[in-house]
């Protein structure tokens, strides 16, 4: 019986996309399809006031390299607009076809692909040692209720890359379509299998007023987004009307959560008892991804008489991942698995502060604290727009980072004189903010070169950019919500994880839509004009809306109760759109033509 609203949910969409397939008929001729996912829309040549012709003027996908003699890749990919990656340290495309032989294809696919997973153990270690532990001190510091921190921190720290990635998009009319089709895939990925899996790891009560509303405003967005795709264009109003509906939805989860304590009679304090709420896991204790205070770090063999350390045996204690006890208990698999993770978590720890108000010193650490007053800005620094900032030269002599070297190094000093080993600083709550923008632009900066790996995957085995939007940029836009909300969800924050997936979704796609439309209006052009690619846009526009209305109408009828059955029927009205999706772009289900 659990099964039948995800198959009812199939049958949905497949009514849906033919209803749409009928208007797409319609609309064909307007918008010179071809019916082909694969073609990209003419380019007007301003300068000239003409059209060229189009087997001159259509541009070609980067996926044609594998159409071409291998003697040829090195040269197409360097000169084809289509295969420049503007964002990330490394040129992956470049490595595939330019740096190795053709005849080691394989093994450079393989290595991409262990670095890729590597790139997710990156992220995951980040984001559970590291962004969840500051977002939970944060929470406790502001005194924010679940779903406040969770539509604004964690949405934030979550939506860098979709909103990164969108801002690019958009400065390219070329690929705005492509933009909205990866963030409307991202859309159905985390309202279905993110919402699923929290569901299948902590079956738990849903806040009623917080999720409808939060799927009443989502519902607007996407209803906002399928009119402007209507159009075929966003004016200023348009992306003004974006950034000030995400106000107003922040404005009113901000008040009616103040409304509600009122009536609680709890003033300015958290619901419940000043802490998040946590659902215990025993497995939390011995797993190999436990949170900082509750697992990794954990003193488990107290001194019988407490000792004074030196500010030097603090900092290498503080730096050291391993710990020598728990290393000579743990499996071989576990140490396996240890050995990966040490160089990350080393990283980290010299660059992301970590408050934990569960300790006695709240984490604090005199001599790592101070290093990181210079490390920390440093990441952000050279991090943010993969470094580009970070190495500009102010009047061409002196580089920015250096500049915030100096400038670290200084309040770096100042910190150090100015406290105490034994006793943290009445402002030492600080270091958290600096801690989650550390790790939050980390996981961007993570993300970004797993979506340039997923992308060059995707040119390796000639997937179309629609394809390619629909799927894997979709997958890679949506890895930091996926770490972080499933992290969350595991760590017993089940109502934080949920209410982020619709927070944190209608932050990506009000702010990046609006932000990428507006920076783009500031050339000169009010108006974004967008070319869509295919029927596959509208097939995502209305699977994300048949999910949004699916959960807004069972979970309320289940009792705000959801259960492992709410998830398994998420993940299977994905893999149900999913299905729909891929056989319609590779034409096994032809739905354009009447």
């Amino acid at each position: 019986m659990a099964l039948r609203p995800g198959s009812r949910g199939a049958f949905c969409i497949l009514g849906v996309l033919w209803t749409l397939s009928c208007g797409a008929g319609a609309s064909g001729a307007d918008a010179g399809s071809q019916g082909d996912g694969r073609r990209m829309p003419e380019i007007e040549k301003e300068s000239d006031g003409i059209w060229a012709a189009q087997h001159q003027a259509r541009p070609v996908d980067c996926w044609e390299v594998r159409t071409k003699n291998s003697s040829e890749w090195c040269h197409f990919i360097r000169t084809n607009p289509d295969c420049q990656m503007n964002s990330g340290f490394l040129s992956y495309l470049d490595g595939v076809f330019c740096v190795f032989p053709s005849a080691l294809l394989p093994l450079v696919v393989t290595l991409y692909v262990l670095w890729l997973l590597y790139l997710f153990l990156i992220l995951g270690v980040t984001a559970e040692k590291f962004f969840c532990p500051n977002l939970s001190a944060i929470s406790t510091n502001l005194r924010l209720a679940h779903n406040v921190a969770g539509v604004t921190f964690l949405a934030f720290g979550n939506g860098a890359p979709d909103v990164f990635s969108a801002v690019v998009a958009f400065s390219d009319p070329r690929t705005a379509g492509l933009a909205i089709g990866a963030l409307f895939g991202a859309g159905v990925f985390v309202t279905t299998v993110v919402a699923g899996g929290i569901a299948l790891l902590k079956p738990f009560t849903v806040a009623s007023r917080p999720f409808l509303r939060d799927a009443v405003f989502y519902m607007v967005a996407v209803f906002l987004t399928f009119t402007m795709l209507y159009f075929r264009r966003i004016t200023l109003a348009g992306a003004l009307s974006y950034l000030g509906l995400y106000i107003f939805y922040v404005l009113t989860v901000v008040i009616c959560t103040w409304i509600h304590r009122r009536q609680r009679g709890d003033g300015l304090s958290p619901a419940g008892s000043g802490q998040p709420e946590r659902v215990s896991d025993p497995e939390d204790e011995d797993s190999p991804c436990s949170s900082v205070h509750s697992g990794e770090y954990e003193e488990e063999y107290r001194p019988l008489l407490p000792s004074e350390e030196g500010t030097l045996q603090i900092l290498t204690k503080a730096v050291n991942p391993l710990d020598r006890r728990k290393w000579r208990r743990k499996s071989c698999s576990w140490r396996c698995f240890k050995v990966f993770k040490v160089p990350v978590e080393f990283v980290m720890l010299l660059t992301v502060p970590v408050v934990d108000p569960d300790q006695e010193d709240h984490n604090w650490k005199r001599p790592l604290n101070c290093l990181h007053l210079i490390t920390s800005p440093l990441v952000c620094i050279l991090t943010l727009k993969s470094g580009v900032y970070g190495l500009y030269k102010i009047q061409g002599v002196f580089p920015v980072w250096g500049l915030g070297v100096l400038i670290g190094a200084f309040l770096a000093a100042i910190v150090f004189c100015t406290t105490k080993n034994e006793e943290p600083p009445k402002y030492h709550c600080v270091f958290a903010f600096l801690g989650f923008l550390a790790s939050a632009l980390w996981i961007n900066a993570v993300a970004t070169e797993v979506v340039n790996v997923l992308r060059t995957l995707g040119v390796v085995f000639q997937l179309s950019n629609t394809v390619l939007g629909l799927t894997l940029l979709a997958w890679g836009n949506s890895i930091g919500d996926t770490f972080s909300d499933l992290t969350m969800a595991r760590h017993g924050y089940p109502r934080m994880a949920f209410s982020a997936c619709f927070g944190g979704i209608i932050f990506n796609m009000l702010v990046g839509v609006g932000l990428g439309c507006l920076l783009q209006m500031t050339s000169g052009q009010l108006v974004v004009k967008l070319e869509l690619d295919g029927l596959l846009v509208w097939i995502l526009a209305g699977a994300l809306g048949l999910s949004l209305v699916f959960s807004f109408i069972s979970v309320p009828a289940q009792g705000f109760q959801l259960g492992r059955g709410f998830g398994v029927c998420l993940l299977l009205y994905y893999l149900a759109f999913l299905t729909v999706a891929l056989l319609t772009e590779f034409k096994v289900i032809r739905l354009t033509a009447l």
